[in-house]
């Protein structure tokens, strides 16, 4: 198996979802609404791929000034590919295309919070969120 990387190759709505579905994410993300699934890759200046051939089997889209931070908000690798560094490879591509100041955020998937350590992130014990139906008071 020879696994390829790439940050130029376009990836379809379709590929996205599928690699969302064979990985861990796609409970958390909106894989049955095409229109959005297609605004996250157009918005995300950032996206980091892995190929076995003309499969995806690994993609980081991330959401960044390139100087600053970069929310890294997807990070998904599908399950037949995990525990070879393919997630870990996305996250050092990631990061090889940002200024050296910028820092690399995440929320991890309640599955992958014991990943993340293991590959030397620091947990942060103040993230917030607010949700689309939230009221802001």
């Amino acid at each position: 198996m020879q696994i390829h990387f790439s940050t130029e190759r376009k990836i379809s709505g379709d590929q996205f979802v599928e690699v969302l579905r064979r990985s861990t994410l796609a409970e958390r993300r909106p894989v049955d609404d095409p229109a959005r699934i297609r605004a996250m890759l157009e918005n995300a200046p950032l996206l980091c791929t892995a190929w076995d051939g003309e499969k995806l089997v690994g993609v980081a889209r991330s959401v960044t000034d390139f100087t600053y931070c970069c929310y890294l908000s997807d990070l998904a690798v599908d399950e037949a590919y995990q525990c070879r560094g393919i997630g870990r490879e996305l996250i050092r591509i990631t990061r090889s295309k940002l200024g050296p100041k910028a820092t690399i955020i995440l929320l991890a998937a309640p599955l992958a919070e014991g990943y993340y350590p293991k590959i030397g992130m620091q947990a942060h014990r103040s993230a917030w969120i607010l949700p689309p139906q939230a009221p802001l008071e």
